[in-house]
């Protein structure tokens, strides 16, 4: 089956932002230059509204600490250009840390399946037999609800929720009430409603953002452009117990530390491990080092994480916003 191809939204997507403020006569709230900055940055990103978890991690780059009292101050113009230029700026490093991952819904997924009937007709069966829980042949006719809500973003389904306009198309072909469809009849039915729905998208596309983070080195490289946080880490780790190798400790104190760091957490999977593997092993003739002076081994650890950074940023990892 196919998958819906992944867009990362970095800090990039915001260069060209128009920052201009418009001629107002006088002074404008903190509320209005917000609004103006989120608007502007959303309409470079597919229209994608800002979370509301990014927007609070760029007021937090401009040290507002009160949102509410900062959204009721009246602001000069040349003041409120300062600021919606640092609070794009601001959303535009947040991405570039913690990037989005978005998928846009245009119909072309769909039409992978529509424009080959073998390609249909085994996801008709894959659906049907899936929704046929008593496996007697038949489901009835609002079953093609759910057969979407199954297909769901990955094959080009845009939610519910997000795109009530489904809920005509399920209405306009019909796929509503008990009557009870055996499988060929079914897929009579879904085609020309994926046909519907694909025509829709590619008229007017869906972005949807996705549970994912994206782990590309970025944070990482901040930490080793930062001496002062560099040292702080360096320090933490010479703290620690020196019962084990100084690997498996190093290796230990990245893997609990993973998304302070800006690592992948090594419970994304067995891609991660083998991540973790390949660095340490590409790193392993170094093992004096590690055993070395003190100095050696601050040399030792930045060189891991270096390694760690370069293959992030050629390979990043997705993993769920969970880990």
């Amino acid at each position: 089956m196919s998958d819906v191809g992944l867009t990362v939204v970095d800090g990039a997507y915001l260069r060209a932002v128009d920052l201009t403020v418009p001629e107002s006569g006088g002074a404008v709230t903190g509320a209005q230059v917000l609004e103006l900055a989120e608007s502007r940055a959303s309409s470079s990103i597919f229209g994608l509204a800002l979370p509301e978890s990014l927007k609070s991690a760029a007021l937090k780059r401009l040290n507002v600490d009160d949102a509410v009292s900062f959204c009721r101050e009246e602001i000069d113009v040349d003041r409120a250009s300062s600021i919606l230029k640092s609070y794009v700026s601001a959303i535009a490093e947040q991405l570039e840390e913690d990037p989005l991952v978005i998928a846009v819904l245009d119909g072309k997924a769909l039409r992978v399946f529509l424009d080959d009937e073998d390609d249909f007709a085994m996801l008709a069966e894959n659906l049907f037999t899936d929704l046929d829980t008593k496996d007697i042949g038949k489901i009835s006719k609002k079953e093609i609800r759910n057969a979407l809500a199954h297909m769901g973003v990955e094959l080009g389904i845009p939610p519910f929720s997000e795109f009530p306009f489904l809920n005509e198309i399920l209405q306009k072909h019909g796929a509503v009430g008990n009557e009870e469809l055996g499988q060929s009849q079914f897929a009579e039915v879904l085609q020309p409603i994926m046909q519907e729905l694909a025509d829709t998208l590619a008229e007017k596309p869906v972005v949807v953002t996705q549970s994912i983070k994206v782990v590309n080195g970025s944070k990482l490289r901040k930490l080793l452009a930062s001496k002062e946080k560099l040292n702080a880490v360096l320090e933490r780790i010479l703290q620690l117990e020196k019962s084990a190798e100084r690997t498996d400790i190093i290796r230990d104190f990245l893997e609990e530390n993973a998304k302070e760091l800006g690592l992948p957490s090594p419970k994304a999977g067995e891609s991660v491990a083998f991540l973790y593997d390949a660095v340490f092993a590409d790193v392993g003739n170094s093992e004096s080092a590690a055993a070395g002076s003190e100095e050696e081994f601050r040399l030792f650890v930045k060189k891991i994480l270096e390694k760690f950074a370069e293959q992030l940023e050629a390979n990043p990892v997705f993993q769920d916003l969970d880990n």
